[in-house]
């Protein structure tokens, strides 16, 4: 029986994995082996949300072991560190309990289809200090360090009778960046709502900073310069043009030399695919990392190995690279299980060709702009407010539905809207 092996449960990942479990894993047709290094998925856009507590892990993650089992598909925890293309088969490492005792050995899991979707980490550039002073938002345990932190500055800096002001410090005006700035400021709201920051005198500051001319330099201007309005009516400081050129435990260092001070630190500016791919030395890569492949998402020197989502070098007609965004996993895919399925009746593979459906950001509870249908027509609709809210909340439910399918998904949301009648508006712990 054919082995198909996904590493990365990723937005790409796991609808790989359902898909394929759904199709061959339920008819005994091919065993489907998805791996990842943690046992819960979290859908990456939403990571910023569980950073803040806006969302919390317990009730809105994907539990992997339960979601293969209903899905025909198995699931085995564990990081890939390596591969033998001549013996198909890629390397896990030791997995580790959080006492630093082994609970299982290097491993190695063979395939007969091999499909990457590893997805991306924050590029910090070598920036001095950046590695060892600041926070990332990567996974949903660098997302929940950092809540944690943030629980323990409001109760550290807002202490009774101390005039004490909490500073915070974004670098990246991406939409990671700016949806982090928006969510903080409604985090400070609902510190006091709950009684956590209610002797402060003074609201915390939030600094958003970037290094090119404008925020969200990947969307059209209009939505970058609303999205800037939006931060600022809220009390957001945002800084362009401001390249910074170092870290430490108190705040960045500029390029000018002056000093912005926080007591909290994120990193959000630029992206790669994960290190071990280069270190491999045996996948085609760009300037950015990622595994280079031909029009079919196949790797440019193994047809047995697939690449999908963040971690996947593929250009277009124009000679620019798909972008990064989970709407382009999902993509991705969608064809790659098409070709996995036609090369099963050695049928011609389809060629991917990405379709830019707009681009949204949702600032909070406050508002959210963006623009939809991006390639579909002559221009792009610009949208914002309710309207905009509504299509970023479907996105999120297209994906459940898509891992869930139609009946799980509406199950999914229905039960998420009476956890919340009881539920408190954050995660207070």
């Amino acid at each position: 029986m054919e082995t198909i092996v996904i590493v990365g449960g990723g937005a790409g990942g796991l609808e790989l994995a359902t898909s394929l479990g759904n199709k061959l894993g339920k008819k005994k047709k091919a065993n489907i082996i998805l791996v990842d290094q943690t046992r819960t998925h979290i859908w990456k856009p939403l990571l910023h949300e569980l950073a803040t507590g806006a969302l919390d892990r317990s009730t809105d993650g994907v539990v992997y072991h339960a979601h293969a089992t209903r899905h025909h598909y198995q699931f085995q925890l564990g990081t890939m560190i390596g591969m033998d293309p001549a013996a198909k088969s890629i390397k896990l490492a030791p997995l580790m309990s959080n006492k630093g005792k082994l609970i299982l050995p290097e491993r190695e899991v063979t395939y007969d289809t091999l499909v990457m979707a590893v997805g991306s980490v924050s590029n910090d550039f070598g920036t001095k200090g950046v590695a060892d002073n600041c926070y990332f938002l990567d996974s949903h345990r660098q997302a929940e360090y950092f809540h944690e932190s943030m629980l323990d500055q409001f109760m550290r800096v807002y202490q009774p009778d101390e005039a004490g002001q909490l500073k915070l410090a974004i670098v990246g005006g991406g939409a990671t960046g700016v949806e982090l700035s928006a969510e903080l400021h409604h985090v400070a709201d609902l510190m006091k709502m709950y009684d956590l920051s209610t002797t402060a005198p003074q609201p915390p500051t939030i600094t958003l900073i970037e290094a090119g001319p404008r925020i969200l330099p990947a969307l059209p201007e209009r939505i970058a310069e609303s999205a800037r309005l939006e931060l600022e009516k809220l009390g957001v400081t945002v800084k362009v043009d401001t390249r910074i050129v170092e870290a430490d435990e108190n705040g960045f260092i500029t390029a000018d030399g002056s000093r912005i001070d926080a007591h909290l630190t994120v990193w959000a500016a630029g992206v790669k695919a994960p290190d071990f791919i280069r270190e491999m030395d045996f996948f085609e890569t760009n300037r950015m990392g990622q595994i280079v492949v031909k029009s079919t998402l196949q790797s440019t020197n193994d047809d047995s190995v697939y690449v999908i989502g963040d971690c996947c070098g593929c250009q277009m007609a124009d000679e620019s690279w798909v972008p990064p965004r989970a709407q382009s996993a999902h993509q991705m895919a969608s064809l790659v299980c098409k070709n996995i399925m036609l090369s099963r009746k050695n049928k011609a593979l389809k060629d991917f060709v990405y379709s830019d459906y707009g681009s949204l950001v949702n600032l909070s509870t406050y508002s959210t702009v963006g623009s939809l249908m991006g390639n579909l027509s002559k221009g792009s609709m610009f949208v914002e407010g309710h309207l905009a809210r509504l299509v970023y909340v479907s996105l999120y439910r297209m994906h459940q539905i898509a891992i869930h399918g139609w009946f799980g998904g509406a199950a999914v949301w229905l039960a998420h809207k009476i956890g919340n009648t009881v539920k408190p508006k954050m995660k207070l712990h």
